[in-house]
């Protein structure tokens, strides 16, 4: 692949005239490594300590875990032991932790050891790409670096057992060697970085099918880039192309084959059930209303996607966004047009297919570093102003600075918003779908069939076979999965011995006559935030 893909030096020409400091915190991710501990162990410190309980935050990366472990057990990508599945959304993350498994390593520190380590990297990922853009910054870069590994949903995502933060490190890489390749004149071998430049695409899209988008954006904004540069002959752009699309290729194909082999669809099951879980928000509410609104109950409390991203320090980077948006236009710097593209299309995408916010709006965080790169830019322009008058006035000096230190203030305020959130999130998780699941560990039957809703920590702890209520790996459910007659009918039909689930999210089907509760979780916590406790029926048995 060549070392430019991979090479974790800086550009001299980029860093000649920046301070030794920065310089050294571009060149190494090192000392982001060992900052990004400081939050994510405070946030494991809360739950365990503050909360009493260490876990997930929420039952998918249960999941995650059960894919993992059969992987390493069994050889195979699949939810239950011997029975291959569709339902993995990020292979990828499945296989990292799976190392966890075969070096023997326990597998909770694995995973937020794996998270972690790629905060860390997009901190660091992120300086040398504001870097980048912006070397009329010195400091913008390193303060974007900075301000990701604080940010609260992003420490939330790195501890949180899933695939998230590793989505957000790998887009930042691939943009940030991508204009890393873009910039180098065209000559020998350029096909061979592209390639390598599409085997990162590859490995983003394996950790969620969603980054084909920022692939497709890199494809464009290279055809732009040849047609500005007034190239002639189309060869040269054939080439990058065909080497882009090719290390996509290489990556992707088996996974798609996987899919195609098992359900004749080329993605996840994941992606069509969540669709039709939530496809009454598309028909009840405006497009305008699932950008930047807030939804009441019974629709989980979520809001507008592009609002949920600014719970946080980062809502006092709005100006410097603005300003951002005013001088990519005015300052012709059209290099940013595929990175305005991809956060603003990545948010567009989950309003019109997918518009919920749930668990601190875990789809859209990895829009969050890109609103950071880019706002972090506009603040620097706006507190560094470059006309000799406003150098001069004073309230444009008093108020940059006192803008600077609300930022660092509020950021770290919500990192301790943010633990409290997590520890309350894996304390609820750990009493109510842990606690059912490892009841029926130890009561039902060793072939008991379990129909469930969630599915992560039961199949994790049960290991019995099962029925997924929401689709994931009985994509069978998908076309009926809003039809509680019918799902009732299902699971009664494939002789199904427990229905596990919160009653509120089935109340019709878990009111049949037919169903005895034997166990219900009673913890204090789900209750308190609005919800209800998980029940385990027994179905057709007194």
């Amino acid at each position: 692949m060549g070392g430019i893909i991979f090479h974790t030096g800086v550009s001299k020409t980029n860093t000649r005239d920046a301070p030794r400091t920065t310089y050294f915190l571009l060149r190494t991710p090192l000392p982001w490594l060992l900052l990004a501990l400081l939050p994510g162990l405070f946030y494991l410190a809360v739950s365990t300590y503050g909360f009493g309980f260490t876990g997930f935050p929420l039952d998918d990366a249960w999941i995650h875990q059960t894919y993992a472990r059969n992987l390493a057990e069994e050889g195979q990508l699949a939810f239950v032991p011997g029975v291959p599945s569709a339902g993995s959304t990020s292979p990828l993350w499945s296989l990292l932790l799976s190392l966890g498994y075969l070096l023997g390593v326990p597998y909770k520190g694995w995973a937020y050891g794996l998270g972690i380590v790629f905060l860390g990297l997009t901190g660091w990922t992120a300086a040398r790409l504001g870097h980048r853009l912006f070397p009329e910054s010195l400091w913008a870069g390193p303060a974007a670096g900075l301000f990701c590994v604080f940010e609260w949903h992003l420490v939330w995502a790195a501890v949180s057992g899933m695939e998230t933060i590793l989505f957000v490190w790998l887009s930042l890489f691939l943009m940030e060697r991508y204009l890393a390749v873009a910039s180098v004149e065209p000559g020998e071998g350029k096909m061979g970085r592209y390639f390598g430049v599409g085997l990162l695409g590859g490995l983003l899209v394996l950790t969620r099918p969603e980054g084909l988008g920022l692939v497709g954006l890199i494809g464009l904004d290279n055809g732009i880039r040849w047609w500005r540069a007034g190239e002639r002959s189309p060869s040269g752009l054939m080439k990058r192309w065909l080497g882009l699309g090719l290390g996509v290729v290489v990556m992707v194909a088996p996974y798609v084959l996987f899919h195609l082999q098992l359900t004749g669809l080329p993605f996840p099951n994941t992606l069509y059930a969540k669709q039709a879980e939530y496809g009454v928000i598309l028909s009840e509410f405006s497009l305008w209303w699932r950008l930047f609104g807030g939804f009441g109950p019974p629709i989980d409390s979520v809001q507008g996607v592009f609002r949920v991203i600014f719970i946080g320090a980062q809502v006092l980077l709005l100006p410097g966004l603005v300003f951002a948006a005013w001088l990519t236009f005015k300052e012709r710097r059209w290099e940013l047009l595929p990175i305005w593209g991809w956060w603003i299309g990545y948010g567009l995408l989950y309003a019109i297919r997918l518009p919920v916010t749930y668990q601190h709006g875990r789809y859209q965080m990895p829009i969050i570093a890109w609103v950071i790169v880019l706002g972090v830019w506009g603040t620097a322009r706006l507190v560094t102003p470059s006309s000799p008058k406003l150098k001069r006035n004073l309230l444009a000096r008093v108020g940059g600075k006192a803008l600077v230190a609300s930022l660092a203030m509020l950021l770290l305020a919500f990192t301790v918003v943010g633990a409290q959130a997590y520890g309350r999130d894996v304390r609820i998780i750990e009493s109510e779908m842990v606690a059912a699941a490892r009841w029926l560990d130890q009561t039902a039957e060793p072939q008991a069939l379990i129909a469930a809703h969630d599915i992560g920590a039961i199949g994790y702890f049960t290991r019995r076979p099962l029925i997924d209520l929401a689709g994931l790996v009985t994509p069978e459910v998908i076309p009926i999965i809003r039809d509680e007659p019918a799902l009732f009918d299902f699971i009664v039909t494939r002789q199904a011995d427990y229905l596990v689930t919160f009653p509120s999210w089935y109340p019709e089907m878990t009111a049949q006559p037919s169903l005895n509760v034997v166990y219900r979780t009673d913890a204090l916590w789900s209750v308190q935030a609005g919800g209800d406790n998980m029940v385990v029926y027994r179905i057709g048995q007194p």
